[in-house]
């Protein structure tokens, strides 16, 4: 036995290398079929990564640099053949060699003559009136009035463009001019907050009958907080029933949240002033119920009123159905264990059911608030002055000033504010407990 034992091969401790049937490691056979995966899964949703990069954050990206560049003072575009010249060179050179609060001398006024005689040849006046403009309101009649006499301004250039108007004596229009030198700047967000750059370049707040961007931002901040609660109570109480009513009845109900999606927005926006305006419905029934006097009809439209109302209706169903489908799964069996055990129905309503209707609460609060920031049509048709958001004051300037650059500075604090509070939902919440379905 023993020599058998002795003669026999030595058993070596290596394991054994696991191949493939085709002889390949197996080790490097998975990983290349991760591989191919992977690659697999990327092809797949490259057509949507593709979607998302040119139609969410090409756009973002443009609008955030929009915010901080407007060359309108540094380059005329030729619209005919899209050539572009630089232009007020004479006076960039000056605002380099010569810091911030300096007095204009005559070279000051000698270059800005110059820069003019070239604006008028590029008939580019306009523009960069328009440019000035944005900051120094009245200032572009002020531009294309010196331009058409530029050729005729001799020395001494200081006294003859003062000629031409005293306004350009001002030391605001200078400071203006010298932030505008320079493509990017930073003066679209200071005016989106109701700041500006004084004579000496210091940050300061503009004058109190130019304060608009910050009341317009907390009202849009009130109101949207303010709808999301309204939507929040009224929504609560429906999907609790869709929830826990007999299929054939929640049906029904369901129909009924669903019915505004199948509805025009401006149809729905509109049967409200039909409704709440002085002559409308609602005013005609309290009249004729005599809980109001005729001449004492309640003004619920073009006003905040009319925008709480209407935009409450619109954002009704992005509240309910967050919040219907964390319900649905809801087990009734706990609220009976806790009143069997001898909780109230408040109580079992507080510490059993509510909890675990969270994820829904937070999902439907952060959706109406996020919508209800940006809306735009409603407050427009039935806002009034008094009803107006900040999107209504982006769309302003988009399409009536054409001032793009500061109505991309508030359309970039309007992100920048709804990413913070995303961000302290995060914190506080978690957004691992948000549920949209």
């Amino acid at each position: 036995m023993a020599d058998a034992t002795m003669g026999s091969a030595p058993v070596s401790d290596a394991p054994e290398r696991l191949t493939t049937v085709d002889g390949k490691p197996l080790k490097a056979a998975l990983m290349a079929a991760e591989a191919k995966a992977r690659r697999r899964a990327f092809f797949l949703v490259l057509p949507l990564l593709a979607f998302v990069l040119v139609t969410f954050v090409a756009p973002i990206g443009q609008m955030l640099h929009r915010s901080v560049h407007n060359p309108g003072f540094t380059e005329h575009t030729d619209l005919s053949d899209g050539t572009q010249t630089e232009i007020m060179v004479n006076l960039r050179a000056w605002f380099d060699a010569n810091p911030p609060g300096t007095e204009p001398d005559e070279a000051a006024y000698a270059a800005l003559t110059a820069d003019f005689v070239v604006l008028r040849e590029l008939r580019a006046q306009g523009a960069v009136g328009t440019r000035i403009n944005y900051e120094a309101p009245g200032t572009r009649s002020l531009f294309t009035k010196t331009a058409r006499r530029a050729e005729r301004l001799e020395a001494p250039f200081k006294e003859a463009i003062l000629d031409v108007d005293e306004d350009w004596a001002d030391p605001k229009l200078w400071q203006v001019m010298r932030d505008a030198s320079s493509a990017y700047t930073i003066n679209f967000y200071l005016a989106a907050v109701d700041l500006e750059k004084n004579e000496t370049g210091e940050i300061v707040s503009v004058n109190e009958n130019r304060q608009v961007y910050v009341l317009l931002f907390q009202r849009t901040l009130i109101l949207s907080l303010l709808i999301t609660f309204l939507t929040f109570m009224l929504g609560f109480p429906i999907a609790h029933l869709l929830a826990t009513l007999p299929l054939k009845y929640s049906n029904i109900l369901m129909i009924f949240v669903l019915l505004p999606f199948w509805t025009s927005l401006l149809v729905r926006t509109t049967s409200w002033i039909v409704l709440l305006q002085s002559q409308g419905v609602v005013n005609d029934t309290l009249v004729a119920s005599g809980l109001v006097a005729d001449e004492s009809r309640i003004q619920m439209i073009y006003n905040q009123t009319g925008t709480i109302v209407a935009m409450t209706h619109i954002l009704l169903p992005f509240m309910v159905l967050p919040l219907y489908s964390v319900m649905r799964p809801i087990n009734p069996s706990y609220v009976r264990a806790a009143r069997s055990l001898g909780a109230t129905s408040w109580t079992a309503f507080r510490r059993i059911y509510f909890p675990q209707t969270v994820p829904g609460i937070g999902a439907g609060a952060l959706l109406v608030f996020i919508l209800a920031v940006g809306y735009y049509i409603t407050p427009a048709l039935v806002g009034g002055s008094d009803g107006q958001l900040i999107s209504n004051l982006i769309a302003f300037h988009m399409t009536r000033s054409l001032n793009w650059s500061l109505a991309a500075a508030l359309a970039a604090l309007l992100l920048f504010g709804v990413l913070i509070l995303y961000w302290l939902y995060d914190r506080l919440v978690g957004i691992d407990n948000l549920k949209l379905g």
